[in-house]
């Protein structure tokens, strides 16, 4: 049991440290001011409005097809439902002060399901990779939609902008995804040349690079002398590293789901324990709220990231 523990913890470890080196790396540069803040602001606006919906669009229309997978439906269902756990379980514990602490639900239950989790299958799951991929392609196609409409509207949240408008869930990636998910679904892909989607998909790859750079920039700039309220910070790492992993290992053992699709399993426990989404942080740029609260309580989710989460995929890994 303790080997089954041990390997899996430092292969989890190992994929981590290479997110984590463009993150200090980043970060470095913000620190020695040869990135600055109009630099960053910059990247994420482009980002955000063509670089994150390019990816979004040409991966749905050059990968998804529903036919090979008649219940691709239930991945977008659970990325939802995961989201939605984690918001419903965050607001419980900041219910007292709900209002006032708005963004730190968004950053308690919304993860890095993509840019996090991708380089980790790859390291992880090499051989098996291509499923792996697949699996969070579909996953994010639900958890996008809510991570780009509830997720914004609650991190951009602040004490004198907090009133909700349907105009705040309009967003660049949240558009794409319906769109590009409604062209595929009405079987119209094939009037896109390939040349077109290859020049979109191009520009689309750039983006979890350099949403990972403006992600290891924004931590970088934090004032370690401005840290939040350790109650708030507490109740964070709560949600994130303690509550929804349990949750999910707890809903995967129950039902039997490791028996019959052990990658779904594994993917699962690995978002549930995931640090919070760099979307986050690019929605707090473009859109504003409080960035310097969002960023350093994300610079401590993200260290305490490399210790839970090879922790909780490990534990699975034993438990099963």
């Amino acid at each position: 049991m303790s080997e089954i523990f041990i390997s899996s913890f430092l292969g989890m470890a190992e994929a981590l440290t290479r997110i984590f080196i463009i993150i200090i790396g980043a970060g470095l540069l913000v620190r020695k001011k040869i990135i600055t803040k109009v630099h960053i602001d910059a990247l994420s606006k482009i980002t955000v409005i063509v670089l994150l919906p390019s990816l979004v669009f040409s991966n749905t229309l050059m990968h998804f097809d529903p036919g090979l997978l008649p219940y691709w439906w239930a991945l977008p269902l659970l990325g939802v439902l995961m989201s939605l756990v984690g918001v419903f379980v965050a607001s419980a514990l900041f219910f007292v002060d709900f209002k006032k602490n708005r963004n730190l639900i968004a950053i308690s239950s919304m993860q890095n399901a993509g840019y996090l989790v991708l380089p980790i299958g790859q390291v992880v799951y090499p051989d098996r990779f291509p499923d792996f991929a697949l699996i969070t392609f579909l996953f994010i196609l639900g958890f996008n939609m809510l991570l780009w409409t509830l997720g914004k509207y609650l991190v951009t949240a602040t004490d004198s902008r907090a009133d909700f408008s349907y105009k705040t869930l309009i967003t660049p990636p949240a558009i794409a995804n319906v769109v590009s998910l409604f062209i595929v679904l009405v079987g119209a892909k094939n009037l896109f040349p390939k040349v077109v989607l290859s020049s979109v998909d191009l520009l689309g790859q750039s983006a979890v690079p350099i949403a990972t750079f403006i992600l290891g920039a924004t931590l970088g700039s934090v004032a370690f002398n401005h840290f939040s309220k350790l109650f708030n910070i507490s109740r964070v790492l709560i949600v994130k590293y303690f509550l929804l992993p349990i949750i999910t290992i707890s809903s995967l053992y129950y039902t039997g789901i490791a028996g019959n699709y052990p990658l779904l399993a594994d993917f699962l426990v690995i978002q549930s324990a995931a640090a919070p989404a760099s979307g986050l942080i690019l929605q707090v740029r473009t859109y504003g709220g409080d960035i310097q609260r969002v960023s350093s309580i994300m610079l401590i989710s993200y260290l305490f990231c490399i210790l839970f989460l090879p922790f909780w995929i490990a534990f699975w890994h034993t438990l099963v």
